[in-house]
Order: structure tokens, then sequence, then C-alpha cells
């Protein structure tokens, strides 16, 4: 992929010929012809040889920013100044989401690209036909050398670059500027926009959109999918592999980097040639849904910028996105439909309905491989007996949900893979079966397929303590160790790396190892504290800049939090939550919704406001029962005490499970946001009746002050 599509020298540029400039940048781009692009790229190149004379320096036009999938207009290399120019040919105005547009271009390149990190960056929106501005140098907040955007027009541009280069340029440009190593770190939803947006434009691999290394395990783990894929394919084979990582390592982009690999794949092949289409499933419906319209309204603006005069439908999108992301549940749901049934009692196995799926089910998938992520939460044999029995009247169902779903597939008569995504230490939710169960399903019902898998699947974080008795079942000739398959480095936060260490150390309560941790996420990752909501919703609205997502995250048990406005038995709308902008009051950026860590899981924020309820309290001191042995409760001291919100009053939780759950969906929520969050804990009410007692006995100060001192303790600095 061309990092630029034109480079020169900026005495160069103005004395080449404006058609021959034209002419380079047309051949060199991969989009499909568009009048309108060329067109603005005529006016660029007219203004700029008009207005850069006696310049030193060099000019690039299409400049890749691969994070977004995007490129900058123009960027001018000044001494030690990137200007980079966002044009807006013809605008007669300076719109807050060109702003955004042009500001998030500078701060990409101050974040990733590695000769930018000690050079000043300047944002500049060229609205060509806008009224002029007044302009005062905004430095920036951070003290990283990115301006706030300048808005110009045609005839004001010279006079700011100048104004510029007098304030800033103090030293020579760093050699090799523009071939520099770019090292990004996208979201989830920015990353498989751009992964998708491949099919048709500039093939990306995911090497090309993130943190990429000479020891990348994200493009690793994908490599070695895809020779599982092709060997299984050639071989006839049926293999299960899985892929075992610490939280933001990047699993959902490997498994939607194979998927799209393989959507590609199948679509260029004929009608009559066998399919190698691929389906990625994940139980986490909010990711589900946020990722498929991510994609849809991609899809739909590359579509308009590549034919503006021709109407293109999202509902088209859709079905595209749709046949490669789906909901693990209605895909569940979509396999039930050829089971044969009723299903007899004391059945151990299942049988395929011949009047639905014709040829043993063999074609009733049209995937060959199918891509569970958090493949660990898969139902039980119980939990999903017990689901199926209320919900769809199917009495008597003999399997788990691992074995089920193997059991789909395995009907395809040539072959088939199942890519198992496992995560760790972050479970909150009951009845799931574990990756025991997984490979107990391919021991017991099976046995012909084929196990990858890394060591570290043994390990306590990813296993459930029947790992190494599943595996040591299975013949030697079927089990194939493969060490690509670990993702050993978290990705979510470029800011901090060991953001995950310092959260698992605050919940362990190792103190001196919390702060030690604090002390080096300090210098790039500002972690504040607050009682007042009012302040964290306004540091959130200062904190960001461009279209940096910001939003408040609660647990879902946080029920006291009404009298702040937050009521989490109104869920947001997570597609409108996360991919919305401040001008719609379901965003994120509204900061009215909060989202809570069934909403969040799996998704980032920049920035975050965790606002902390009364359903986790530290002390230290407390005393729970446990009521694993109802004759014998067991005494638990931990420093946390887990409560739930019943009949008007917080309750104690004393299952060890429920309080593990709790606990990790505190895990889940300070782990959220890339660069920053602020921890707010309400004062509560102090408020008292006459007689003495608290006029509202569910928000006792005491209930909130301990985790408040604590927090403190670690050296969280609090907001002023």
């Amino acid at each position: 992929m061309n990092r630029y599509f034109y480079n020169a020298l900026i005495s160069n540029f103005l004395n080449t010929n404006a058609e021959i400039v034209w002419g380079e940048l047309s051949m060199n781009s991969r989009l499909d012809d568009n009048i309108l692009q060329k067109d603005s790229w005529a006016h660029e190149i007219a203004a700029l040889q008009a207005s850069l004379g006696g310049l030193d320096g060099e000019i690039y036009f299409e400049y890749s920013i691969p994070r977004l999938g995007k490129r900058a207009d123009v960027i001018l290399l000044i001494k030690n100044v990137v200007l980079v120019l966002e044009y807006k040919v013809g605008d007669k105005s300076y719109e807050r989401p060109d702003l955004e547009q042009v500001w998030d271009y500078a701060l990409d390149l101050k974040y990733f690209h590695q000769k930018s990190h000690e050079m000043w960056v300047v944002p500049i929106l060229v609205a060509t036909a806008a009224s002029e501005r007044s302009y005062v140098f905004q430095p920036s907040k951070y003290d990283d050398k990115v301006l706030e955007p300048v808005c110009s027009n045609d005839s004001t541009l010279r006079a700011i670059i100048d104004q510029v280069l007098e304030l800033l340029a103090k030293s020579e440009t760093p050699e090799g500027w523009g071939m520099s190593p770019y090292n990004p770190t996208p979201t989830i939803v920015q990353a498989a926009t751009t992964l998708y947006r491949r099919k048709n434009l500039e093939n990306k691999s995911i090497a090309d959109i993130t943190n990429h290394t000479s020891d990348d395990r994200t493009e690793k783990a994908t490599e070695a999918v895809l020779r599982i894929v092709e060997e299984s394919k050639r071989k006839g084979q049926k293999s299960i592999c899985f892929i075992t990582g610490v939280p933001g390592a990047g699993k959902t982009l490997v498994g939607l980097d194979i998927a799209i690999n393989l959507f590609e794949e199948n679509e260029n092949k004929k009608a009559d040639e066998n399919r190698s289409l691929a389906v990625y499933l994940s139980g986490n419906g909010p990711l589900v849904k946020v990722l498929r319209e991510a994609l849809a309204r991609d899809a739909v603006e590359q579509e308009k910028k590549k034919n503006p005069k021709t109407k293109y439908n999202k509902t088209r999108a859709h079905k595209a996105v749709d046949s490669f992301i789906m909901d693990v549940y209605h895909h569940r749901d979509y396999v039930l439909q050829m089971v044969k049934k009723p299903i007899l009692p004391d059945t151990h196995t299942l049988s395929v309905d011949s009047s639905v799926a014709v040829n043993g089910g063999s074609e009733w998938l049209t995937e060959h491989v199918d891509i569970f992520d958090e493949a660990q939460r898969s139902w039980t044999y119980e939990q999903l007996r017990n689901w199926l029995s209320r919900k769809k009247g199917i009495q008597n169902f003999p399997m788990s949900e691992p074995e089920f779903l193997t059991w789909g597939l395995d009907k395809k008569k040539d072959w088939a893979v199942i890519v198992c995504l496992v995560g760790g230490g972050q479970e909150i939710n009951t009845g799931e079966a574990g990756i025991s169960t997984w490979l107990s399903a391919i021991h017991d019902a099976f046995d012909n397929w084929h196990v990858y898998y890394p060591a570290n699947l043994r390990e306590k974080e990813y296993a459930d303590g029947k790992v190494e008795e599943r595996l040591a079942a299975i013949p030697e000739a079927q089990k194939h160790p493969i060490e690509e398959l670990h993702l050993a480095v978290s990705k979510r936060s470029f800011r901090a790396e060991n953001l995950s260490l310092f959260v698992k150390a605050l919940l362990d309560v190792d103190v001196e190892l919390a702060k030690e941790q604090l002390q080096k996420l300090n210098a790039n990752y500002p972690i504040r504290l607050t009682r007042d909501l009012e302040k964290a919703k306004d540091w959130l609205r200062k904190v960001h800049r461009g279209s940096e997502r910001y939003g408040l995250l609660v647990s879902s048990q946080a029920y006291r939090l009404r009298p702040l406005s937050i009521d989490v038995r109104c869920k947001p709308d997570t597609v409108h939550w996360f991919l919305d902008d401040i001008t719609d009051i379901r965003s994120s950026l509204f900061l009215e919704d909060a989202a809570t860590e069934f909403d969040v899981q799996g998704l980032e924020l920049d920035y975050a406001a965790i606002v902390w309820d009364g359903d986790m309290i530290y002390d230290p001191d407390h005393v729970v029962l446990s009521k694993k042995d109802r004759k014998k409760p067991e005494l638990i001291q931990g420093p946390w005490t887990q409560r739930s919100f019943n009949g008007g009053v917080w309750q104690n939780v004393a299952s060890d499970m429920r309080r593990m759950y709790q606990l990790n969906a505190y895990r889940v929520l300070l782990t959220r946001a890339r660069q920053g969050m602020v921890i707010c804990v309400p004062a509560g009410n102090s408020s008292k009746n006459i007689d003495g007692s608290y006029l509202d006995p569910t928000r006792v100060p005491l209930f909130y002050d301990s985790t408040y001192e604590y927090l403190k303790s670690l050296g969280i600095k609090e907001l002023e």
C-alpha cells in the first residue's frame, strides 16, 4: 500500500505543472474514478502552488492514516512542524465534524507515527469559501505539541502557516519522516471497519492497522489459523483450534480478520466451487450490534464517496455484514431447526430432521468455519437444557452448548473448522461451561476432530481445572500445540500497557503494587478521583480531543445511583451510544445514559467515568457467610463486600460465584478506557430524620466513604 499518493520538495512541487501532479495523484489512487475527488485535487494543487512560494520543506498529498482507514488531504513538513491540512473545497462554513476529522489526523500522527512524536503537529481545516476567522493558537492541554485545530480559507492559509512557523519552527525535520514506522492501536470498531473496507480499497492486512512489530502476535495468530483452515480443507478433516489471550490482546480482532479473509475468498469463487465462508459468532449482543452497524455505515459512506450520485441502501450493506458477523444465540436457534423433535427421554444424541435438512444436514450450514468469541462462556448441559425447556418447549435436550454447536458443523461431509477465542479472568455470567466442555465434546462424541492449542490453554486463567485431563484423553496424533495461538500483550490502551496490572492490584488490595503501577501510569494515563458526578462529567468534556469517545460506566448492580439520574434499569441503545456523535442524546458523549459491564465488554472508550455504587464496598473487616454449605456456613474475610439491592434494601451477596462476578464486573469497567478515567464515588446522603435515623438508609455515607478513602490511599489524584 502506498503511504501517500504524491510527495515532493515544496520547491519542486511549485515548479511542476499542475496537470502532472494531478496525474500522479490519479495514477496512485486505488479508488474508482470520482469526479468530485479529482476536482478537489485540482483546486488544492492550484491553491497551494499559489500560496507556498518561498517555503522550504516537503509536501504530501493523501497521506495514509491506517488506524482510521483514511488519508489526510495534504501534509506540509517544514522544519520540526507537521501541518495537517484537511480541505473542504467550496464549503462556506467550518463544521464541527470537519474540525474533529483534522484533529483526529493530527492526534493519530502524534500518538502512533514514530517520527512525529517530538515534532509540533498543527491541524488546519481549510474551508475554501468560508469567511476569514480570527485565530489564536491554543497549546495542547497535554503538553504533547499538538495544537487545537485552526480554521482557514484559501486566502488566509499562508498567513497562518507563517505565524505557526515563526512561533514553532526551531529545529530540522527528522530524516525519513515520510516512511517512518507507524504503530497504531485502533479500537475494535476502527480495526474491524478498516479490515472490512479493504475488500474494495487498499487490501490492508491486520499488520497495517495495529501496533505491528516483528513479534506481532495478532498477525501470527491469524496466519496460523488460516493455515489450519487450508490444511483441514486439503485433507478433508475436522479441526478445532483455541486462541488464548489476556484482556485487550486482540482476540476479537483476530477472529474478525479470519472471518473477513474467508469472506473475501468466498466472494471471489464461482458458484459451483466449494465454499469456505466463515462466520464470526459472539454471545456479546452489544458488540455484535455495534460492529454490524459500524461496518454497514462505513460501507454506505465509501459507496457515496465512489459514486456520489448513486443512492446506496444501508439495508443492502447490512445483508453483506450480517452474513459473517452473527449473534451466537441466533446461530444456535438456526442449528436447532434441523434437529428432529421431539427428543426422546434418555437420548444421548440428536437426529437430523430429514424433512428440513437434506443430505444428513451437510448443507444446512453454509459456512465451513465457525469462530466463537469468548468460547469459555458457552452454556453447560444444565443451563442449555433448562433454557430450551422453559423458552422453546424442547424437552430432554442431551448436550451442552459446545457439544451441540460442534454437532451442527460436524454434519459437513467434507471439512470444517471451529475457532474458539478464549479470554480469562472476566467471567460475569452464570452457567458458563468452560473450555474443558469443548474438549469433552471432541473426546466423547467427535473423536475424528483434530485439536490445535497453545500451551497457555492449560493455565488456570484460561482453563477451568479439567483441561489437562481432557487433553490427555485425546490421541496424540490429533493434538497439535501451536505457540502462535496465544496473545500475551494487551493492546487496548496504547497509553498504558500495565493498566490491567494496576486494576488487578487495586481489586486484590495489593496496595504497594497498585501504588507502583499507578506511578507508571501517571505520566501518560490520567486517573482521577471525585465525589461529584458533575465534576467527573466536566473532566470528560475537557480532557477529550477530536472525536475521541467518552462515557459513563456503572455496575449492573448499581441500583442506588438513581438520585444522580443514573438508572441501570434503563438500558442504553448500544449502537447509538457507541457510534453517534454529541448531537444525539442517545450517544455516550451526551453523558445521560450509563453503560454497564454487559454493554461495554469487548468494546472500549477513550475516556470513561466509572461511577461506584454501594454494591461493592471496600470493607476489609467485614465478615460474610458463604451458603455453599448451609449447615456449616464458611466465614470469609475479604476486603470487598458485595451486595445486591432487593426489596428496597441492600443485601450481602453470600455466593462465592456471584461475588466473583461482581468483582469482575468492576474489573471490566476499570479496563474499558484507552487514555484515561475518572472514578466517581458519591458522597451518599447524610440527611437524617427527626429521630436521628438516615433519611435514605440505602445511601448512607458509610457505604461510600471507605471505598473513596481506599482509592485515595493508592495515590489517585482528586479532581479540584
